[in-house]
């Protein structure tokens, strides 16, 4: 007995060890996978390597990879389509959001959390699963929104502002960035949702009950009361959009099938850094892309901060 007492306390933890043995596994991974490959990337800007000539072929080679990517059409064409993409898809995800939550946050009691684990739903779902059930409604012969279209020409105000025939959704250049567009708005609305209806029930509903009784109408209430307390919110929500669009890869690569689709219409920065690596087998120049993107999203993070600040602070 005396001898498994002794054990016990020479295992015994030390409270002054304890945090450090409790993180130690969160610091582990991400040393392992999360500060080693952002550090090796950065390394790898100023090689050129071919990975299958193994570490020893590795060239230091200075920033003739960031000249490289300067120089290089199909980056500044990511960056083109990437632009497009995040503006087509961010701005109406907050335009619909942000009155959308005021509705059902106003109008639901009991059902508000069903609807928004409804409108929620398409967040979570897998992006392969979206994007292939997206691919045969895009279909051109058989598609259940060129069905749609088809049944919408024979309504006479619409039909003449609709394409006489089928759309080629994901074979024509020019429909190929919409159709990107509209699966990234359906899938990221509900959660700009999630997070703007959170932030309206934080609002005290005492400043509603005395602009009703000051004689402010809803839509008053909306922009006088609700926008300007939303604000830190938007600025949140905002800066997701800008990061997250700017990273756009899933939804692109597999509706193009990872080749960016004609005329690489569809061809994000983001699919452009993985067909620099693996199918062109230049991690050097990929490495250097990768840095520079990060430096668009750093300069665009920073611009919209300086939007949302409050103007006595910009001074």
């Amino acid at each position: 007995m005396k001898l498994l007492a002794a054990l016990r306390s020479s295992l015994r933890l030390s409270p002054r060890w304890a945090p450090y043995v409790f993180l130690s596994p969160f610091v582990l991974l991400f040393f392992v996978f999360g500060l080693f490959p952002l550090c090796f990337s950065l390394y790898l800007a100023f090689q050129s390597w071919e990975p299958t000539s193994g570490l020893d072929s590795m060239v230091f080679v200075g920033f003739d990879n960031y000249a490289f990517a300067l120089r290089d059409d199909w980056f500044w064409k990511s960056l083109r389509n990437t632009g497009w993409l995040a503006l087509a898809s961010g701005v109406p995800q907050h335009l619909v959001a942000i009155p959308l939550a005021y509705f059902i946050h106003s109008s639901f009691k009991r059902l508000r959390n069903g609807v928004v684990g409804a409108y929620f739903m398409p967040y979570i779902t897998s992006t392969v699963a979206i994007a292939i059930l997206f691919s045969s409604l895009f279909s051109t012969d058989y598609g259940l929104i060129n069905v749609a279209l088809q049944v919408l020409r024979e309504v006479p105000l619409l039909g003449s502002l609709l394409p006489a025939n089928a759309v080629d959704w994901l074979g024509d250049p020019d429909n190929i960035k919409p159709a990107i567009a509209m699966i990234v708005f359906w899938r990221y609305v509900g959660f700009n949702v999630v997070l703007y209806l959170a932030a309206l029930q934080t609002i005290p509903a005492d400043i509603y009950e005395a602009a009703t009784m000051d004689g402010a109408g809803r839509l008053q209430q909306f922009w006088f009361i609700t926008l300007p307390s939303l604000k830190p919110m938007i600025f949140f929500g905002v800066t997701l959009s800008v990061i997250g669009g700017l990273q756009l890869f899933e939804e692109p690569f597999i509706l193009t099938g990872g080749r960016g689709g004609s005329d690489q219409s569809g061809m994000t920065t983001a699919i452009y850094l993985y067909r620099m690596a693996f199918d062109f087998n230049d991690f050097g120049a990929a490495s250097a892309m990768s840095w520079l993107l990060f430096i668009v999203v750093g300069v665009l993070t920073w611009v919209t901060n300086r939007a949302f600040r409050p103007r006595s602070n910009q001074a």
